[in-house]
């Protein structure tokens, strides 16, 4: 199973739901990137958005951590949406099932695909109304983690964490079932979760609660600059932030709930920043994109880290 352990470098996608709504013009209720699943317009989109980040992994021969579009599929989202258990079971593992046939087409002894089930907050990623406790977001997550298992996901990709109660119960969740996890935190523009808790302490006390249970954290859904100073600042947990997923804009979030347009800011501009911040994590294993980011963001990240061989 390749997941991204360290012995080569991974890159994820970018920003799908932005991609969708700004880049493709398809309106998604609730932020929902799994209702594309629902019609063959919505899948042929979810394909041509895959398909761009599979050509980067080979060309700069790397791995690609494929993160199926399931960050609204849990049960708080879909009664909102209209979805019974049922179907919601059924669309997560169809998005894991999309994902194993598109890396038996695209992957090669070089850019090895692996399929990630992606979950996402109980409730708004940047304002919650409520925290549950750890163990109200076991239960909660574990339904879906179950039909991530039951279609073979290779791993738990547990996104956009405000608050460490929530990190918690996602990682015994996917414990239990048997499946290795990566979390990443969110930040305001100081550093700090949306719940005000220091990123360093968040590690920490994830880390402690979990037995360091994760395989690896990633901080997403921030602009480099808003979370730099605290990498640099160095400390041992900064040894097991392992990825960045990074927005193209430098606004808050409050700025980005309320904008209108899409902020993509500069891809070459974002790759150096990258650049910037690898010689801070010893065990960057995974670089991708999040809000406002698509494949021009991930290729300049990718060209900045792992320069094409051809260009060697």
């Amino acid at each position: 199973m390749a997941i991204p352990d360290g012995s080569r470098p991974f890159i994820g996608d970018g920003g799908l739901e932005t991609t969708m709504i700004f880049g493709e013009g398809i309106e998604l209720p609730e932020f929902a990137s799994f209702v594309l699943l629902e019609d063959d317009n919505g899948r042929v989109a979810l394909r041509r958005y895959y398909e761009r980040f599979a050509a980067i992994a080979g060309e700069h021969e790397v791995g690609f951590a494929l993160d199926a579009p399931t960050w609204r599929a849990s049960a708080n989202w879909g009664e909102r949406l209209g979805y019974s258990a049922r179907r919601l079971a059924d669309l997560n593992r169809e998005a894991i099932e999309m994902g194993q046939r598109l890396r038996e087409e695209w992957q090669s002894e070089t850019a090895p695909i692996v399929v990630c089930g992606v979950l996402g907050p109980e409730e708004d990623a940047y304002r919650p109304l409520r925290h549950l406790s750890a163990e109200e977001a076991e239960e909660y997550h574990s339904a879906q983690v179950a039909a991530f298992a039951a279609a073979g996901a290779e791993m738990i990709s547990a996104m956009t964490l405000s608050y460490v109660e929530e990190a918690i119960g996602m990682v015994r969740a996917a414990g239990a079932a048997g499946l290795p996890v990566s979390v990443a935190f969110t930040v305001e523009t100081d550093g700090r979760l949306p719940s005000e808790e220091p990123l360093a302490e968040a590690v920490e006390r994830l880390d402690a609660e979990t037995g360091a249970a994760a395989e690896y954290l990633m901080v997403n859904c921030a602009h480099p600059s808003h979370f730099a100073g605290e990498l640099e600042a160095g400390g041992e947990w900064v040894t097991r932030i392992a990825g960045i997923r990074a927005n193209a804009s430098r606004r808050s979030h409050a700025e980005l709930d309320e904008a209108e347009d899409l902020d993509s800011g500069d891809p070459a501009e974002l790759g150096r920043e990258y650049g910037a911040l690898a010689p801070a994590l010893p065990d960057l294993r995974v670089v991708g994109g999040c809000c406002g980011t698509d494949h021009r963001h991930v290729a300049r990240i990718c060209d900045e880290l792992f320069p094409a061989q051809d260009s060697l």
